[in-house]
Protein backbone atom coordinates (compact mmCIF):
# COMPACT_ATOMS: atom_id res chain seq x y z
CA UNK A 1 0.00 0.00 0.00
CA UNK A 2 1.40 3.74 -1.18
CA UNK A 3 2.34 6.06 1.50
CA UNK A 4 0.04 8.51 -0.28
CA UNK A 5 -1.27 9.00 -3.58
CA UNK A 6 -1.08 12.64 -4.37
CA UNK A 7 0.60 15.81 -3.43
CA UNK A 8 2.52 15.91 -0.24
CA UNK A 9 3.49 19.49 0.49
CA UNK A 10 6.97 20.66 1.60
CA UNK A 11 6.26 22.33 4.17
CA UNK A 12 7.96 25.49 5.24
CA UNK A 13 9.53 26.36 8.96
CA UNK A 14 8.04 29.11 9.96
CA UNK A 15 10.07 30.82 12.60
CA UNK A 16 9.54 34.50 14.67
CA UNK A 17 11.44 37.53 13.82
CA UNK A 18 14.16 36.17 16.75
CA UNK A 19 14.62 32.80 14.40
CA UNK A 20 12.79 30.38 16.73
CA UNK A 21 10.35 27.62 15.46
CA UNK A 22 7.21 29.60 15.51
CA UNK A 23 4.86 26.44 16.20
CA UNK A 24 1.25 27.84 16.46
CA UNK A 25 2.02 28.99 12.98
CA UNK A 26 3.21 25.94 12.00
CA UNK A 27 -0.01 24.33 13.05
CA UNK A 28 -1.90 27.00 11.03
CA UNK A 29 -0.18 26.13 8.42
CA UNK A 30 -0.62 22.42 8.69
CA UNK A 31 -4.22 22.60 9.06
CA UNK A 32 -4.56 24.88 6.18
CA UNK A 33 -3.31 22.11 4.15
CA UNK A 34 -5.00 19.70 5.42
CA UNK A 35 -8.59 21.80 4.76
CA UNK A 36 -6.92 22.29 1.21
CA UNK A 37 -6.87 18.69 0.40
CA UNK A 38 -3.22 17.93 1.32
CA UNK A 39 -2.51 14.28 0.88
CA UNK A 40 0.35 14.07 2.90
CA UNK A 41 2.46 16.80 5.36
CA UNK A 42 6.51 16.46 4.75
CA UNK A 43 8.17 18.20 7.79
CA UNK A 44 12.25 19.22 7.81
CA UNK A 45 12.89 18.81 4.14
CA UNK A 46 14.39 20.83 2.18
CA UNK A 47 12.42 23.92 2.25
CA UNK A 48 11.74 23.03 6.05
CA UNK A 49 15.49 24.87 5.94
CA UNK A 50 16.38 21.38 7.44
CA UNK A 51 19.93 22.33 7.09
CA UNK A 52 20.12 24.72 9.56
CA UNK A 53 17.64 23.41 12.38
CA UNK A 54 19.95 21.92 15.56
CA UNK A 55 19.16 18.08 15.99
CA UNK A 56 16.99 19.18 18.72
CA UNK A 57 14.55 21.68 16.74
CA UNK A 58 13.89 19.25 14.16
CA UNK A 59 13.15 16.09 16.02
CA UNK A 60 10.65 18.94 18.07
CA UNK A 61 9.50 19.79 14.52
CA UNK A 62 8.92 15.99 13.60
CA UNK A 63 7.05 15.45 17.24
CA UNK A 64 4.83 18.73 17.08
CA UNK A 65 3.85 18.06 12.94
CA UNK A 66 3.17 14.31 14.18
CA UNK A 67 1.17 15.52 17.18
CA UNK A 68 -0.49 18.04 15.30
CA UNK A 69 -1.61 16.52 12.25
CA UNK A 70 -2.80 13.32 14.30
CA UNK A 71 -3.18 10.95 12.23
CA UNK A 72 -5.30 12.89 9.46
CA UNK A 73 -2.96 12.58 6.58
CA UNK A 74 0.48 10.93 6.75
CA UNK A 75 3.23 12.95 7.78
CA UNK A 76 6.91 12.14 6.35
CA UNK A 77 9.77 12.89 8.39
CA UNK A 78 13.31 14.42 6.69
CA UNK A 79 15.66 12.63 7.86
CA UNK A 80 18.42 12.50 5.87
CA UNK A 81 21.98 13.31 6.33
CA UNK A 82 25.54 13.05 4.82
CA UNK A 83 26.83 11.17 7.67
CA UNK A 84 25.10 7.69 7.91
CA UNK A 85 25.18 7.53 11.82
CA UNK A 86 23.56 10.77 11.93
CA UNK A 87 20.61 9.72 9.78
CA UNK A 88 20.20 6.51 11.65
CA UNK A 89 19.47 8.87 14.89
CA UNK A 90 17.07 10.94 13.11
CA UNK A 91 15.40 8.00 11.70
CA UNK A 92 14.84 6.22 14.66
CA UNK A 93 13.64 9.16 16.77
CA UNK A 94 11.50 10.17 13.70
CA UNK A 95 10.05 6.33 14.33
CA UNK A 96 9.51 6.93 18.34
CA UNK A 97 7.50 10.01 17.55
CA UNK A 98 4.93 8.04 15.29
CA UNK A 99 6.00 9.31 11.79
CA UNK A 100 4.03 7.42 8.73
CA UNK A 101 7.28 7.03 6.78
CA UNK A 102 10.50 9.01 6.12
CA UNK A 103 12.44 11.13 3.23
CA UNK A 104 15.79 10.39 3.19
CA UNK A 105 18.23 12.55 1.00
CA UNK A 106 21.57 11.17 -0.71
CA UNK A 107 24.91 12.57 0.97
CA UNK A 108 25.68 15.85 0.57
CA UNK A 109 29.22 17.44 0.17
CA UNK A 110 31.34 14.33 0.68
CA UNK A 111 28.99 12.28 -1.42
CA UNK A 112 29.02 8.77 -2.02
CA UNK A 113 29.76 5.99 -4.75
CA UNK A 114 26.92 3.93 -5.74
CA UNK A 115 27.83 1.20 -3.42
CA UNK A 116 27.96 3.56 -1.04
CA UNK A 117 24.69 4.71 -1.67
CA UNK A 118 23.72 1.01 -1.37
CA UNK A 119 25.29 0.85 2.03
CA UNK A 120 24.10 4.21 3.21
CA UNK A 121 20.31 3.42 2.60
CA UNK A 122 20.37 -0.24 3.73
CA UNK A 123 22.11 0.72 6.92
CA UNK A 124 19.08 3.81 7.64
CA UNK A 125 16.31 1.09 6.73
CA UNK A 126 17.68 -1.65 8.82
CA UNK A 127 17.58 0.89 11.64
CA UNK A 128 14.11 1.49 11.53
CA UNK A 129 10.86 -0.61 10.35
CA UNK A 130 9.32 2.81 8.72
CA UNK A 131 8.95 3.01 4.99
CA UNK A 132 11.70 5.08 3.39
CA UNK A 133 11.41 7.34 -0.04
CA UNK A 134 14.81 7.77 -1.24
CA UNK A 135 15.73 11.84 -2.38
CA UNK A 136 17.33 12.12 -5.67
CA UNK A 137 18.14 15.76 -5.83
CA UNK A 138 21.81 15.69 -7.55
CA UNK A 139 21.93 19.37 -8.02
CA UNK A 140 21.96 20.68 -4.72
CA UNK A 141 23.95 17.08 -3.55
CA UNK A 142 26.30 16.52 -6.31
CA UNK A 143 24.99 12.95 -5.70
CA UNK A 144 22.74 10.96 -8.14
CA UNK A 145 21.47 7.90 -7.57
CA UNK A 146 21.22 6.13 -10.70
CA UNK A 147 18.38 3.80 -11.67
CA UNK A 148 20.26 0.66 -11.53
CA UNK A 149 20.76 1.37 -7.78
CA UNK A 150 17.38 2.89 -6.92
CA UNK A 151 15.85 -0.24 -8.80
CA UNK A 152 18.16 -2.78 -6.51
CA UNK A 153 17.34 -0.76 -3.17
CA UNK A 154 13.60 -0.92 -4.10
CA UNK A 155 13.89 -4.75 -4.99
CA UNK A 156 16.21 -5.84 -2.37
CA UNK A 157 15.41 -3.46 0.78
CA UNK A 158 11.93 -4.27 2.34
CA UNK A 159 10.96 -0.91 4.00
CA UNK A 160 12.57 1.32 0.63
CA UNK A 161 9.48 1.79 -1.30
CA UNK A 162 10.02 5.15 -3.31
CA UNK A 163 11.63 7.96 -4.46
CA UNK A 164 11.32 11.39 -4.78
CA UNK A 165 12.88 12.32 -8.23
CA UNK A 166 14.28 15.68 -8.72
CA UNK A 167 17.26 15.21 -11.07
CA UNK A 168 14.99 17.01 -13.91
CA UNK A 169 16.11 13.70 -16.06
CA UNK A 170 13.04 12.66 -17.75
CA UNK A 171 14.93 9.81 -19.68
CA UNK A 172 16.40 9.11 -16.23
CA UNK A 173 13.62 8.52 -14.51
CA UNK A 174 11.83 6.55 -17.32
CA UNK A 175 15.06 3.91 -16.76
CA UNK A 176 14.11 3.72 -13.29
CA UNK A 177 10.73 2.47 -13.52
CA UNK A 178 11.46 0.68 -16.54
CA UNK A 179 13.94 -1.46 -14.33
CA UNK A 180 11.70 -1.81 -11.15
CA UNK A 181 9.62 -3.31 -12.63
CA UNK A 182 6.52 -1.73 -10.66
CA UNK A 183 8.59 -2.28 -7.56
CA UNK A 184 9.51 1.72 -6.42
CA UNK A 185 6.51 4.86 -5.79
CA UNK A 186 7.87 7.51 -7.81
CA UNK A 187 6.80 11.03 -6.38
CA UNK A 188 8.07 14.29 -8.71
CA UNK A 189 10.48 16.04 -6.94
CA UNK A 190 10.10 19.16 -9.19
CA UNK A 191 6.78 20.79 -9.30
CA UNK A 192 7.44 21.63 -13.12
CA UNK A 193 7.43 17.72 -14.17
CA UNK A 194 5.00 16.59 -12.16
CA UNK A 195 1.99 15.54 -15.30
CA UNK A 196 5.10 14.44 -16.83
CA UNK A 197 6.39 11.89 -13.76
CA UNK A 198 3.01 10.60 -13.56
CA UNK A 199 2.94 9.54 -17.02
CA UNK A 200 5.96 7.51 -16.24
CA UNK A 201 3.62 5.89 -13.46
CA UNK A 202 4.23 8.17 -10.48
CA UNK A 203 2.42 8.15 -7.68
CA UNK A 204 2.34 12.00 -6.96
CA UNK A 205 4.43 15.21 -6.14
CA UNK A 206 6.12 16.43 -2.89
CA UNK A 207 6.08 20.03 -3.56
CA UNK A 208 6.84 23.26 -2.85
CA UNK A 209 4.41 24.55 -5.09
CA UNK A 210 1.58 23.21 -2.37
CA UNK A 211 2.63 26.04 0.20
CA UNK A 212 1.40 28.36 -1.38
CA UNK A 213 -1.83 26.75 -3.94
CA UNK A 214 -2.51 23.69 -2.10
CA UNK A 215 -5.85 22.98 -3.73
CA UNK A 216 -4.32 23.16 -7.37
CA UNK A 217 -1.56 21.30 -6.70
CA UNK A 218 -3.24 18.44 -4.98
CA UNK A 219 -6.12 18.82 -8.07
CA UNK A 220 -3.28 18.80 -10.77
CA UNK A 221 -2.50 15.30 -9.29
CA UNK A 222 -6.18 14.11 -8.49
CA UNK A 223 -6.98 14.52 -11.83
CA UNK A 224 -4.73 12.93 -13.77
CA UNK A 225 -5.09 9.37 -11.28
CA UNK A 226 -8.70 10.32 -12.17
CA UNK A 227 -8.41 9.95 -15.72
CA UNK A 228 -8.69 13.57 -16.56
CA UNK A 229 -5.71 14.01 -18.46
CA UNK A 230 -6.91 17.57 -20.03
CA UNK A 231 -7.63 19.27 -16.35
CA UNK A 232 -4.41 18.02 -14.77
CA UNK A 233 -2.10 19.26 -17.72
CA UNK A 234 -4.44 22.59 -17.62
CA UNK A 235 -3.25 23.14 -14.13
CA UNK A 236 0.35 22.04 -14.78
CA UNK A 237 0.93 24.17 -17.74
CA UNK A 238 -0.84 27.32 -16.15
CA UNK A 239 1.38 26.66 -12.77
CA UNK A 240 4.60 27.49 -15.08
CA UNK A 241 5.48 31.24 -14.94
CA UNK A 242 4.16 30.73 -10.63
CA UNK A 243 6.56 27.75 -10.40
CA UNK A 244 9.51 29.47 -12.12
CA UNK A 245 9.20 32.39 -9.92
CA UNK A 246 9.22 30.14 -7.19
CA UNK A 247 12.60 28.93 -7.88
CA UNK A 248 14.06 32.13 -9.20
CA UNK A 249 16.59 32.04 -5.79
CA UNK A 250 17.43 29.13 -4.14
CA UNK A 251 14.45 27.69 -2.40
CA UNK A 252 13.01 27.90 0.03
CA UNK A 253 13.57 32.04 -0.60
CA UNK A 254 10.99 32.58 -3.13
CA UNK A 255 8.40 30.22 -1.31
CA UNK A 256 8.86 32.35 2.55
CA UNK A 257 8.71 35.36 0.70
CA UNK A 258 5.66 34.08 -1.19
CA UNK A 259 3.72 32.97 1.96
CA UNK A 260 4.28 36.54 3.51
CA UNK A 261 2.80 37.95 0.57
CA UNK A 262 0.00 36.13 1.58
CA UNK A 263 -0.49 37.48 4.97
CA UNK A 264 0.63 34.15 6.16
CA UNK A 265 3.52 35.57 8.45
CA UNK A 266 6.53 32.91 8.31
CA UNK A 267 9.24 35.21 9.27
CA UNK A 268 12.83 35.28 8.46
CA UNK A 269 15.38 32.54 6.44
CA UNK A 270 18.19 31.97 8.99
CA UNK A 271 21.50 32.55 6.93
CA UNK A 272 23.47 31.51 5.05
CA UNK A 273 19.51 32.33 3.05
CA UNK A 274 19.39 35.74 2.43
CA UNK A 275 15.87 38.14 2.12
CA UNK A 276 14.52 37.58 -2.07
CA UNK A 277 16.01 40.53 -4.52
CA UNK A 278 13.03 43.38 -4.40
CA UNK A 279 12.98 43.04 -8.60
CA UNK A 280 12.64 39.25 -7.86
CA UNK A 281 9.75 39.80 -5.40
CA UNK A 282 7.76 42.06 -7.89
CA UNK A 283 7.99 39.03 -10.23
CA UNK A 284 7.06 36.75 -8.09
CA UNK A 285 4.49 39.17 -6.60
CA UNK A 286 2.99 39.11 -10.61
CA UNK A 287 3.01 35.51 -11.12
CA UNK A 288 1.03 35.12 -8.08
CA UNK A 289 -1.74 37.21 -8.52
CA UNK A 290 -1.79 35.84 -12.63
CA UNK A 291 -2.19 32.19 -11.10
CA UNK A 292 -5.07 33.82 -8.95
CA UNK A 293 -3.54 33.57 -5.30
CA UNK A 294 -4.04 37.22 -3.23
CA UNK A 295 -1.45 39.39 -2.40
CA UNK A 296 -1.59 41.23 1.06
Amino acid sequence: MAIFKGAAVAIVTPFTENREINFSKLGEIIDDQIANHTDAIVICGTTGESSTLTHEEHLEAIRFAVDHVAGRVPVIAGTGSNCTETAVYLSQEAEKYGADALLVVTPYYNKATQKGLIAHYTAIAESVKLPIIMYNVPSRTGCNIQPQTAAYLAKNVKNIVGIKEASGNISQVAKLMQLADGQIELYSGNDDQVVPLLSLGGFGVISVLSNVAPRETHDMVAKFLEGDLEGSREIQLRAIPLVDQLFCEVNPIPVKAAMNLMGWEVGPLRMPLTDMEPEHVENLKKAMIDFGIEVK
